[in-house]
């Protein structure tokens, strides 16, 4: 595996890293040896995730990561997710430091930094690469929508979300996971920069691809998933939320491209308000299980199997009381999946599509 550093200045553990904190939980290419994030350096990176430590350092900057590490990273990862996809004014330095300092760089904002006159320059001048990992692929490459989803034979099953920076993506990979250890071959769709950096074999940077592509681009993806490896279920990255009014392609984008069977919702019944922008922190009120479950009735034709719980802002003993409270209103299985694991969810898509055979 490649090593890596991520970049997270201030936002290490908060709903803005979540890149960083899908890398540091899991990832297929690369080994993560470091954090930078001077609000929280000198702590262990899985202490201030999960409450766990993992053995990856925080430090307090790139100089400070690349003299206290025993081997020099290969790339450092911008491992923040910003409104608009900009590199913020305050990671130039550190990119250049790390630049500087002979690491590659990667990114998955939309400001490509291979664009940048001055850090291609630098990077050059180093010896490093910059990968910008949402750059969709030139025109003629592109697919077209050709309405083939429903003609697999195979579960297609999105894991959406009440909001954006919800967990649809740790959510989606654990039970990824989870059923693939259960014997039912399963295949995951990753459908934006973080899961792909994470090493996901399939999948697209949704938000980067172009209007008229991006149902035909995902669809392709889920295909060529399907074509390769002929799973039982086919897992696929949640984006925004169909409710979520500034983000009005990625979910139904996915549902389009998928033609679900049925979906998993994740919710942060704490959360009041849209994670949207860190300057507008209550511009837009938190999405409801009820009203998305009624969007996805009449998007994607099928019903919720399962809810899986994000725990932000809750005690322990709210989850558990918010789980059971949960079951009993929706009549479905619900879980913080990181905690309690998935296990009932999949119990549920196993009875449902698999129960007979």
């Amino acid at each position: 595996m490649e090593t890596a550093i991520i970049l997270c200045e201030g936002g290490f553990g908060t709903p803005a890293g979540k890149t960083a904190a899908g890398l540091v939980r899991h990832s297929l290419r690369f080994r993560i040896v470091g954090i930078v994030d001077s609000k929280t350096a000198g702590r262990d990176a899985g202490e201030v995730l999960d409450g766990r430590r993992n053995g990856i350092p925080i430090f307090a900057s790139v100089k400070a990561a690349l003299a206290g590490l025993a081997e020099k990273p290969q790339f450092m990862i911008i491992g923040v997710a910003t409104v608009g996809g900009m590199l913020p004014d305050e990671f130039r330095q550190p990119v250049v430091d790390a630049i500087e300092g002979g690491v590659s760089m990667m990114s998955g904002l939309h400001e490509w930094l291979g664009d940048d006159d001055e850090l291609k320059a630098l990077a050059a001048k180093n010896g490093v690469a910059l990968h910008d990992i949402r750059r969709e692929p030139p025109l003629r490459e592109l697919h077209k929508y050709l309405n083939l989803a429903g003609e697999l034979d195979c579960i297609r099953i999105p894991v959406l979300g009440t909001d954006a920076a919800i967990g649809k993506r740790t959510t989606a990979v654990v039970l990824a996971k989870a059923l693939s250890e259960r014997g039912i071959r399963t295949a995951f769709v990753a459908t934006g920069q973080t899961g792909l950096m994470q090493g996901s074999k399939y999948g697209i940077p949704l938000d980067a691809i172009r209007g008229d592509y991006v149902v035909g681009e995902l669809e392709n993806a889920i295909v060529t998933a399907y074509n390769e490896e002929r799973p039982q279920v086919i897992i696929i990255e949640g984006q925004g939320a169909l409710s979520h009014p500034a983000y009005v392609t990625g979910s139904r984008a996915i549902v389009s491209a998928s033609q679900p069977q049925t979906v998993v919702l994740v919710h942060a019944p704490a959360r009041k308000y849209r994670s949207y922008a860190d300057d507008e922190p209550h511009m837009l009120p938190g999405g409801t299980i009820e009203r998305e479950s009624e969007l996805i009735k009449v998007y994607a034709g099928c019903d919720v199997i399962g809810i899986a719980l994000n725990p932000e802002s809750l005690t322990r003993e709210e989850v558990i009381r918010v789980t059971a409270e949960h079951e009993e209103k929706y009549g479905v299985p619900a879980c913080d999946v990181l905690v309690d694991g998935p296990g009932k969810i999949v119990d549920a898509i196993i009875k449902r599509f698999f129960s007979e055979s």
